[in-house]
Order: C-alpha cells, then structure tokens, then sequence
C-alpha cells in the first residue's frame, strides 16, 4: 500500500500522471490511490518532488514476516 503524508503533499499531480495502472486520481486538492488497481511499482514514490509518498511494507499474516516491493541487492 502507498501512504500519502498529507502535510508534504503540494497536490502536483505528478503521481497521477506516472501510474501505468491509472490507481491515482488528483480530486480536487486530495489523492486518491485505488489500491486494487495499484501493483506497488513504486513509479508515484520515485516522482514525487516532495517525498509525499512512501511504499508501506505488508506483512504476512501467517508468520508476521515483512515484505516489500524493493529491489534489493545481497554481496
């Protein structure tokens, strides 16, 4: 899931417009991500001028592990 601070937010619009799934709509002065239509790519994160927005780690219910969409490199 992708949390918006909505105190750095300046609303640009910047996030909206380089979603390739269309998850992020600007209505008014207020994001909205779909997070059904969100694939946590991280391209809104990486855009954003301000630092606004930040990829929220998911947890596995089973065994509490932490996961994310990073790519990470070992060695």
């Amino acid at each position: 899931m992708i949390n918006i601070d909505r105190y750095k937010c300046g609303y640009c619009g910047a996030c909206v417009s380089v979603c390739p799934t269309d998850a992020i709509e600007l209505v008014g002065t207020w994001i909205r991500i779909d997070e059904g239509n969100c694939n946590t790519c991280k391209a809104c994160v990486n855009i954003c001028p301000v630092g606004a927005l930040e990829l929220e780690p998911k947890k596995d219910s089973e065994n509490g592990a932490v996961h994310n969409n990073s790519n990470v490199k070992i060695g």
